[in-house]
């Protein structure tokens, strides 16, 4: 019998059957949008939604592959959900799905793989799916990287932050990299329904617009023949015309894509966010000359501080591997000292992992996996001392602060919101917090996290 809410809940193998699902998602701001149009079409199949660590008769893992941890936390995950409901399907899809599809097929208790094409039709495969313990072997659905976004969404569980796609995949080969592979060629979407998809959310009361992209510079504007600068920047244009109450933040940009026509829209209107994260890899020009990367040193030097100087107060955060394959002391420094000098306070701090198939993971001269660990932990030591001081120097200060949780958990680390600047705040008061946005002033720093009151005027 179908695996569908109303067919299955006359199924006498599981009579507990009562149609909740769930999606987990790994990964990135990408995952994340696809995983709220997974969510939508299922419940619009008559699925009953519910958090991703709760009981449930479908789970639908959205897989990473970025790392090899990934691709372990890919399994944990099923794992996960087999224990909250051994008669549970789960459904594995995502770029670890796509790339590996067969490893994925493999895992104890997978019904069914599904590639990243198919993701957002979910639902019609799980009509498929037949009682636990009855496939013969799993199926797997993965095809060429060819499609773009369906129907508009119409939220994410949280009310605060909307993440918006405009760019699909990416045409470079970085030499560690496999997420070309699994997303495909870049693929720009519909201006139109970029701004349509925007606009339901700021109708629907998001405070914040987060505009993501796999290679998020690489868009390209499909509806427009202006093609002087980025065509980002005519994108974003566009969007801070849209009317509403909102804010915009940028996802991570590729530092070749910080053109000057850029960085003067990000400083001309305050609805952009004073916050970049940039996917640097390397601050040595060695190491990003054998990532395949699109700049060097002296070049991402020279933006971050150009960025600097254009948009006041700005924040900055970073891709960062440690351990590239030949990395020297040299080359580390040379990170190290990027980090410092540009100021980087949240950088995303990983160790190099070899990916099967890419030339990186051929590259004789691999540096200790201690080595990495050592030299990723110093990374992140220079940031956690940056960020310190920066969060420090916010004290007495004022900012608008976006409310994503009105109950935080009691526990070092816990906040209400982040500022347009990324800094997150846990309020003193949060019962005067009668708006989804409202102003603050800093009084303390505890755990890394801003201590602020809700005030009245600046």
């Amino acid at each position: 019998m179908p695996l569908v809410p109303n067919a299955r809940a006359q199924d006498s193998v599981l009579p507990q059957f009562s149609g909740l699902a769930a999606v987990a998602t790994l990964g990135c701001k990408i995952n994340s949008i696809e995983s709220a149009a997974m969510a939508q079409d299922l419940a619009k199949d008559q699925w009953k939604l519910v958090g991703a660590t709760e009981y449930a008769d479908l789970y639908v893992i959205n897989s990473c592959t970025v790392t090899a941890e990934a691709d372990r936390q890919t399994r944990q995950a099923v794992r996960r959900a087999l224990r909250q409901n051994p008669l549970a399907q789960v459904v594995v899809t995502g770029c670890y799905a796509q790339n590996q599809a067969q490893a994925c097929a493999a895992i104890p208790g997978v019904s069914l793989v599904l590639g990243n094409d198919h993701k957002r039709t979910v639902a019609k495969f799980v009509r498929t799916l037949k009682g636990p313990n009855v496939q013969e072997k799993v199926p797997v659905r993965v095809d060429r990287l060819t499609s773009l976004p369906g129907a508009l969404l119409n939220g994410f569980d949280s009310r605060a932050r909307a993440f918006v796609q405009v760019q699909q995949g990416c045409d470079q080969s970085c030499t560690f990299c496999v997420i070309h592979r699994a997303r495909g060629p870049s693929r720009s979407f519909n201006e139109s329904h970029i701004l349509r998809q925007i606009q339901t959310f700021v109708d629907s009361g998001f405070p914040e617009v987060v505009i993501c992209g796999v290679d998020l510079g690489s868009y390209t504007a499909l509806s427009t023949r202006d093609h002087s600068g980025l065509p980002l920047t005519s994108l974003l244009g566009k969007i801070v015309d849209l009317p509403g109450s909102f804010r915009v933040r940028l996802s991570s940009i590729d530092p070749i894509h910080l053109t000057d026509d850029l960085l003067d829209i990000l400083s001309e209107s305050d609805r952009f966010c004073p916050y970049l994260h940039v996917s640097m890899q390397s601050g040595s020009t060695l190491i990003l000359k054998r990532m395949k990367r699109r700049y060097d040193r002296q070049f991402l030097l020279e933006r971050l501080s150009a960025a600097r100087e254009r948009i006041g107060g700005l924040v900055l955060g970073a891709d960062v591997m440690a351990g590239f394959p030949t990395e020297s002391e040299q080359d580390h420094a040379d990170s190290l000292d990027v980090i410092n000098r540009a100021q980087i306070i949240y950088p995303h701090v990983f160790c190099f992992s070899g990916r099967p198939g890419t030339p990186a993971a051929r590259i004789p001269r691999q540096v200790a996996r201690v080595e990495r660990r050592q030299r990723a932990t110093i990374l992140r030591s220079a940031g956690a001392r940056l960020r310190g001081e920066a969060l420090k120097g916010m004290i007495g200060r004022y900012g608008r602060l976006i409310i994503e949780r009105s109950n935080p958990q009691d526990k070092p680390g816990a906040y209400h919101g982040r500022l347009a600047n990324y800094m997150p705040v846990r309020l003193e008061d949060p019962h005067n917090a009668l708006a989804p946005e409202v102003l603050v002033q800093i009084c303390d720093v505890v755990d890394d996290v801003l201590i602020a009151r809700v005030s009245s005027s600046e």
